[in-house]
């Protein structure tokens, strides 16, 4: 870069996989119980506490601002539940906008978080609370901690070529309630009131939490090789970061692939692509074939729907949808279609 260059400005979102492969890549590994350690496609560490592992997570909500409590509680007990551990204890730290707090938001943001702890049987253990300058609305950093036998541990290296890819529930969950939120006055005149109105209730119905099928999934057994939760990326981010550790490809159908009716109304209105919109509320499994039918019934008694999308293929045929019988790659996007949405006001 010449001397009076302009630096280049990363944009709003997950740090480009290419730079975050660079910081990883440094980062030392001493203690040996680090089981799961920082890695492309990995949202929660694992720890060897000797007769069980402690997996441990953390995550940010930084576009939402209704019912944040809510959501972070979820996001941060979904990375615990996909490698097959019970969430047990959340921390929080609460960054409160300069100017803009009150006593009684400060109230419901922890109400928020203590009723949704209560509905998983999550103990709040800690945390910070702070008003920070510079901040124009409220920031939640959650931490999630939990417990799983040795063997009952879900690792995405376990995945394997002709394992098939599971699908609970649909896309976009999370990112279609957050635009129906936080976006209604740009989406009024342009949605159905009605179906504006559906998509606001997402974060409770169908609900943001995939721990009761990630659970039932890994009770199951052996037969789950690896479970993911995709949020911010979306399904074609979450595809690529399932098989990523275990350095393998696979092939998904468009057809297959359950799209709210809600999600692709606001999507279409917004210009936006669903595959590439935040997606909590979904979860992604890998399962051996033969076995396939005994995850997708655990899974089915919880009340959740699931479905197959796809297959596991080597490496050498890359991450690809077909639709209509056209096979394209499957690019992880560079941000989430949500901070697009956001970006445009």
């Amino acid at each position: 870069m010449s001397r009076g260059q302009p630096k280049k400005v990363l944009p709003v979102g997950k740090l480009p996989l290419e730079h975050l492969r660079s910081l990883l890549r440094h980062l030392p590994k001493h203690d040996p119980r680090l089981l799961v350690g920082p890695q492309i496609g990995e949202d929660a560490a694992v720890i060897d506490a000797g007769d069980r592992y402690l997996v441990v997570t953390t995550d940010p909500i930084t576009f939402a601002t209704d019912h944040i409590g809510r959501y972070a509680v979820h996001v941060n007990a979904n990375d615990i539940a996909v490698l097959g551990a019970r969430p047990l204890w959340f921390f929080v730290v609460m960054l409160l906008a300069e100017s803009r707090t009150t006593p009684e938001l400060a109230e419901t943001i922890m109400a928020d978080v203590r009723t949704t702890c209560e509905e998983l049987g999550v103990t709040v253990g800690g945390g910070h609370t702070e008003i920070t300058q510079g901040l124009d609305r409220p920031i939640l950093v959650g931490q999630m901690l939990g417990e799983v036998a040795p063997t009952r541990l879900v690792r995405k290296t376990r995945i394997a070529i002709g394992d098939l890819i599971l699908l609970t529930r649909g896309v976009a969950i999370e990112g279609t309630a957050i635009l129906a939120r936080e976006k209604s006055e740009r989406l009024r005149g342009r949605v159905d009131a009605d179906l504006l109105a559906r998509a606001a209730r997402f974060l409770i119905e169908p609900g943001i939490s995939v721990v009761s099928a990630a659970l039932a999934a890994a009770n199951v057994g052996e037969v789950v090789h690896a479970m993911h939760d995709p949020t911010e990326g979306g399904l074609a981010m979450g595809l690529c970061e399932l098989v990523a550790p275990a350095g393998l490809g696979l092939r998904v159908i468009r057809e297959h692939i359950p799209v709210f009716p809600e999600t692709d109304t606001i999507c279409s209105a917004l210009a936006l692509d669903p595959l590439k919109l935040i997606a909590s509320g979904a979860l992604l499994i890998a399962v051996a074939p033969d076995r396939a039918d005994s995850v997708l019934t655990a899974i089915e008694a919880t009340g959740v729907p699931v479905v197959v999308i796809g297959e596991v293929r080597p490496l050498s045929e890359g991450i690809t949808i077909v639709t209509n019988k056209s096979v394209e790659p499957l690019t992880p996007p560079v941000r989430d279609e949500i901070a697009r949405a956001f970006e445009g006001g």
